[in-house]
């Protein structure tokens, strides 16, 4: 029943249930003096929005929307319980579902560091690791990019709406003009006045229409190509990750 809480064995849940259609099993704390609160991300994988609650979380939204085998994203959409060695039933709600393009499913924490959450987020992941390998899933705890890449991605995800792709003959021309690396401005010159071009470059960078690599700050001189999906050709992309 829609907004209702069902408990099933998993092995069936993950077979039957579309996680990222579903609410959040649980809300996300509001700690008092954190300079961060629960909010929404607008997906362009999805069209609507994802709960979030932290900065490390809404980072790792941006990594996997941005992520062409993703398909679905949702924010702590099942409660996971299981009982220990001791029979102690215990249990864990994943921050993040994603869901990829071959009905596959990943389950997810974003910590602010290696060891947060301690020896009990460690025991769940192992639980939680397991169970998503019997289905064929993965469970991850996403590490942080880079600061440089951290700040590309959150740079390329304020162009991530439809409304940057530009009209069409505008982004053939963007991606003609990149059909060989070359600088980003020189490119972007090449098509027109920079202040109506840049933005449809920047969406198809946020697209892999176009790839540019992140490791180093995006500027002029950046070397700029046609990307993977612009050819047509399949695309591997995706979060840092760690146990």
């Amino acid at each position: 029943m829609a907004g209702s809480l069902e408990q099933e064995r998993w092995e069936r849940a993950a077979a039957r249930v579309r996680f990222e259609e579903l609410r959040p099993v649980s809300a996300f704390p509001i700690i008092a003096g954190k300079r961060w609160g629960p909010g929404w991300w607008w997906s362009a994988t999805t069209g609507g929005h994802v709960v979030h609650g932290s900065a490390a979380m809404v980072m790792q939204l941006m990594l996997l929307d941005r992520d062409p085998r993703v398909v679905g994203l949702a924010g702590r959409p099942v409660r996971m319980l299981w009982r220990d060695h001791k029979g102690t039933v215990r249990s864990w709600v994943p921050q993040l579902f994603a869901r990829y393009a071959d009905g596959t499913g990943m389950l997810a924490d974003c910590p602010a560091g290696p060891r947060a959450g301690g020896p009990a987020a460690q025991r769940a992941a192992d639980a939680v690791g397991a169970a998503c390998a019997r289905v064929g899933w993965t469970y991850r705890r996403l590490r942080a990019p880079g600061a440089v890449t951290a700040g590309n991605v959150r740079w390329l995800a304020g162009y991530r709406h439809p409304r940057y792709r530009g009209a069409a003959q505008l982004e053939e021309a963007v991606l003609g003009a990149f059909a060989r690396p070359r600088p980003l401005i020189e490119g972007v010159r090449a098509v027109g006045n920079p202040l109506v071009v840049l933005p449809v470059v920047y969406h198809a960078l946020w697209a892999h229409r176009l790839e540019a690599s992140l490791e180093a700050p995006l500027h002029a001189g950046v070397l700029i190509s046609t990307g993977l999906a612009g050819s047509g050709a399949g695309v591997t992309a995706g979060a840092g990750v760690g146990r």
